[in-house]
């Protein structure tokens, strides 16, 4: 069986995102999303809102080959447990390469028998980011079509409460 991991804080999980998840489906037997601490960010939601916002959304997808986790520690290692053969991560454009790219030569060196996968999104997404979604629900702004429609009324009831 063909295992691979995709990890990101998905605070909130996208549309592009989602796109991933489809690609990456389609090329393995199992995808296992990994949501990842990142002490350098504040997340909106905690891991255990994550997770269950990112099982509703494969729930509504009907993704018969993804599973959600949780991981704090070194990524590769998590892989390894795993049985994984592949890190994949989502190019939007050459800005994000240079830092994926030396992400992905570490991992080579910590683990070799993992690969590091990338996918692009559809182009509809290459300008979409958690981040920009977050910045556009919290000013009142539209992000139909840039988030699953859970997430999206989500966000919506969490900024209108401010």
């Amino acid at each position: 069986m063909k295992i691979a991991i995709y990890p990101g804080t998905f605070d909130p999980i996208t549309n592009g995102h989602v796109d991933i998840i489809e690609r990456a489906s389609a090329l393995f037997d199992s995808i296992i999303i990994v949501i990842a601490v990142n002490s350098t960010k504040s997340p909106l939601y905690s891991e255990k809102e994550r997770k269950r916002i990112i099982e509703e959304v494969i729930k509504e997808k009907k993704f018969k080959n993804v599973t959600v986790e949780l991981n704090s520690g070194l990524l590769v290692k998590f892989a390894e447990s795993k049985s994984s053969i592949a890190i994949i991560r989502g190019l939007r454009a050459v800005s994000d390469f240079e830092y994926e790219f030396q992400m992905a030569l570490m991992n080579r060196k910590l683990s070799p028998n993992i690969s590091t996968v990338f996918l692009m999104p559809h182009e509809k997404y290459t300008y979409l980011n958690s981040s920009i979604v977050r910045e556009i629900a919290s000013l009142g702004g539209d992000i139909s079509g840039l988030v699953p429609k859970y997430v999206e009324n989500l966000l919506l009831k969490k900024f209108r409460k401010k």
